[in-house]
């Protein structure tokens, strides 16, 4: 049984998917739910840039590399992502750039965007439905443990939220700047990943909120790199345990629904607010 499920009330017909993880009378941060999907886009595009704010400042950028896509809530066959050669930490909601599946520009900022951003992007939209958001960077740790072409073990509490639930693509076919590329990517993701690991590239996550795909990129990283130094500690003499698939299965089951991993990023994102006074916003 799924946090969301367990905490279910048949009688009322609510669920708080907090119960299980915080005490108290409310949930810390509840998804908003907007209707007008005009005034949801603008709310979108401000939590796309305060995501790139976040990963500027966790250093997760290298020169023109990285990017983030939103679908779009007025027209579902198209979505967002950030300009090409802007500086995470620079980018505002009025940067972004609006394309349709065909890769022509339609809207926002009208500036150019990523090749290769847009083919992995475009590809992953198409394939999941469900996804509204996407993540990738050429971040440090993530380069690193992708060379290993090989899936997270299960060696502690965080690295759960991706039990069973990422893959790894394992035919890495040079910088993406054909369509067939994406297209692998998108099929390696599988139909139900949270994330998949990149050979010889890096990262990329997805989620039903740009905030949780976020979230889940920031979380993988770490868990690379916690990965990485305890793959050092084995080397030098030391036994890893692993977690068993009971406790692997109650944690992930208790701690990577959609609603508790948008409340995960949302410290990072007010942190952003604060030392930005919301300038990313616009």
């Amino acid at each position: 049984m799924g946090l969301n499920e367990a905490n279910f009330d048949k009688n009322n017909k609510t669920k708080d998917p907090y119960k299980g993880i915080a005490m108290g009378n409310s949930a810390p941060y509840p998804i908003p739910v907007i209707t007008d999907p005009y005034a949801k886009r603008q709310w979108l595009l401000e939590h796309m840039a305060g995501a790139f704010r976040v990963f500027a400042r966790k250093g997760y950028t290298e020169g023109s590399a990285g990017h983030i896509s939103v679908r779009d809530p007025v027209d579902a066959n198209t979505f967002w992502i950030n300009p090409f050669g802007v500086h995470f930490g620079m980018l505002t909601a009025s940067d972004m750039v609006h394309v349709d599946e065909s890769g022509k520009i339609i809207g926002g900022s009208k500036k150019a965007v990523n090749l290769a951003g847009f083919k992995i992007h475009s590809a992953i939209h198409k394939a999941r439905p469900d996804i509204h958001a996407a993540c990738h960077t050429h971040s440090i740790y993530g380069k690193a443990y992708s060379a290993l072409a090989a899936p997270l073990e299960m060696i502690n509490q965080d690295a759960c939220v991706f039990y069973n639930a990422h893959a790894v693509y394992s035919d890495f076919g040079g910088i993406v700047l054909e369509a067939e590329e994406g297209e692998n990517i998108a099929r390696a993701l599988g139909e139900n990943n949270k994330a998949v690991i990149l050979k010889n590239h890096g990262l990329l996550t997805v989620g039903s909120t740009v905030d949780e795909a976020a979230y889940l990129f920031t979380l993988m990283e770490r868990t690379c790199q916690a990965q990485l130094l305890a793959d050092a500690a084995v080397a030098s003499g030391k036994q890893k345990a692993i977690i068993d698939h009971k406790a692997a299965q109650f944690t992930f089951d208790n701690t990577a629904d959609p609603d508790s991993l948008y409340t995960e990023f949302q410290p990072d994102y007010e942190y952003e607010l604060k030392l930005t006074g919301g300038e990313f916003k616009w």
